[in-house]
């Protein structure tokens, strides 16, 4: 099951989720891109991506873990001292670990991982940010990002495992998404056809098919589920609270009795919203939807 766009269109354009993909495909392709297949590409994600040992100690690897973890296959090498291996110093002492964990949101393993990541972020990401605002958008994404390297970190703090991409970041994009727009239809390819759904059975599909990637898949798939819970705890605050609303959605989802589980799109599959409270007030000539 492979989402392909969902009819949920927006009041403003998403310029902070173009300006993401932009900034994903441009590290992928041009600064991951140059780095030559072998030790310079490892050494480019040593220096750029977050990596369990570093979060947890504070300190770079060593030689002798890097050594240990690409050379002799041991994945939790942190703290290893090889007696064949000379010296044991930081191998890059400047590296800053902190701002690895925002940088690794922005590098690949792949096409493949690439166009997973932008494609989730496209169908999604706009609706979010049309409620959040860009700024609000973007800390939003950030932190979902920063949580799920967390989440993936702390059940193996001993991991000398680069971890990248933006799956963590979209996965919380994804449970805000199930929040607000649980009936927004989804334009779903499912084997070789397209077929729509609620999005919330899109979104519950994807959430539980984590739980089944296997251990050796190299697949953080804890990150994926730290940031979409992260995702869902926070859109469902904003939902039932209308402070919180006030402060955090942009002024056209404010002070409004109602809440419309499809988008408001007024046409597709779903058109019978679930609301909460009174009807919505008509739409207003001025209001343009992308």
């Amino acid at each position: 099951m492979m989402p392909f766009k969902d009819e949920n269109p927006t009041y403003r354009k998403p310029i902070v989720t173009w300006i993401l993909i932009g900034l994903n495909v441009f590290v992928f392709v041009f600064l991951q891109g140059t780095a030559d297949p072998g030790a310079e590409e490892v050494d480019f994600t040593l220096e750029w991506a977050a990596i369990p040992c570093e979060i947890t100690s504070g300190e770079p690897l060593t030689l002798d873990e890097i050594t240990a973890t690409f050379e002799r296959g041991d994945f939790d090498a942190c703290g290893v001292d090889l007696p064949d291996v000379p010296g044991n110093d930081p191998y890059l002492p400047d590296k800053f670990i902190l701002s690895a964990a925002i940088f690794s949101m922005f590098l690949h393993a792949g096409f493949m991982h690439l166009g997973g990541n932008m494609l989730y972020l496209w169908i999604f990401g706009n609706n979010i940010e049309d409620r959040l605002g860009t700024i609000k958008f973007l800390l939003f994404y950030v932190l979902g990002g920063i949580v799920a390297t967390a989440a993936h970190v702390f059940p193996d703090p001993n991991s000398t495992i680069p971890v990248v991409g933006a799956s963590g970041a979209v996965a919380a994009v994804m449970g805000a998404y199930i929040v607000w727009y649980p009936d927004a239809p989804v334009r779903t390819f499912v084997v070789m056809f397209l077929k729509d759904f609620k999005a919330k059975w899109v979104l519950a599909f994807w959430f539980v098919s984590q739980f089944f990637i296997g251990s050796g898949s190299g697949v953080a798939w804890l990150a994926h589920v730290g940031g979409f819970v992260f995702g869902v705890a926070v859109a469902l605050a904003i939902r039932v609270s209308k402070p919180l609303q006030k402060v955090c959605l942009t002024p056209d989802y404010r002070d409004i009795d109602h809440w419309d589980n499809t988008g408001g799109i007024g046409r597709g599959p779903y058109v019978t919203a679930t609301r909460i409270g009174t009807n919505p007030p008509p739409p207003r000539p001025q209001d343009r939807r992308f």
